[in-house]
């Protein structure tokens, strides 16, 4: 790879003036931040019923008494064998944060329409700490728009990213995030959702990377799919040791 080769004083100044952006970047990030938190809430009026190892769950219930709750829209189709790679390398990150989370009064769980006992046995796989439901006998993953009907696909239009979008540029299942509020009278509020690369600043790996020499350095026409694999899947020839 060429690049241009800079004395340290060359270097500083480009340096200076990268930093500059950086800092407009942290200042817009906050003022986005702060209008997220600004954001009005929507009380949630369905009673869904997820499927757990530890039986039937209410969303209220999934809060484990806590009174903030992050749902990962995790792709794991109800005749997958596996979940989404994607979704597990997000995962990844979730599971590394969930300790301290948890003790920040925020419970974090996934929920993908895949039968409880294949989420299960892939959660253990996968060796997460954080929990798994199941939307399989419910209607909140169509309600959130992270799954879409049949006929919607055929049809040519789905709602994804509080938008239309062709059809043809949907799959049955697309990967998202919501977060949720309930108050002490047990009242649940949907507060937030984020969809597509809206997740992407929690992704730590992809945050180290951006520092590398070579940056994120992906191809093909999916980028992240053409290096990212599950955690247990990368050769072992790749994993150097130190």
């Amino acid at each position: 790879m060429q690049h241009q080769i800079a004395t340290r004083q060359e270097w500083l100044a480009a340096r200076r003036a990268l930093l500059e952006k950086e800092k407009q970047l942290t200042r817009l990030h906050d003022e986005v931040s702060a209008a997220r938190l600004a954001l009005p809430w929507v009380k949630v009026e369905k009673d869904y019923v997820f499927g757990t190892v530890e039986g039937p769950k209410s969303l209220a219930d999934l809060f484990e008494g806590r009174s903030q709750l992050i749902v990962q829209h995790f792709m794991f189709g109800p005749d997958w064998e596996a979940g989404c790679v994607g979704c597990s390398f997000g995962a990844d990150h979730a599971d590394a944060a969930y300790q301290h989370l948890k003790h920040h009064d925020v419970t974090y769980v996934a929920i993908a329409r895949a039968p409880i006992e294949k989420l299960e046995a892939y959660r253990r796989r996968m060796g997460w700490h954080f929990n798994f439901a199941s939307s399989h006998r419910n209607d909140f993953n169509y309600d959130f728009h992270v799954s879409f009907p049949k006929e919607d696909l055929e049809r040519g239009k789905v709602f994804y990213n509080f938008s239309e979008i062709d059809g043809k540029d949907a799959y049955d299942e697309l990967p998202g995030a919501s977060a949720f509020y309930k108050d002490a009278d047990g009242t649940v509020y949907h507060t937030y959702s984020q969809y597509a690369r809206g997740g992407e600043e929690v992704l730590g790996a992809y945050m180290l990377l951006d520092i590398a020499p070579l940056g994120r350095n992906e191809t093909g026409p999916s980028p992240m799919m053409s290096w990212v694999k599950r955690h247990d899947e990368y050769p072992r020839e790749q994993q150097t040791a130190s």
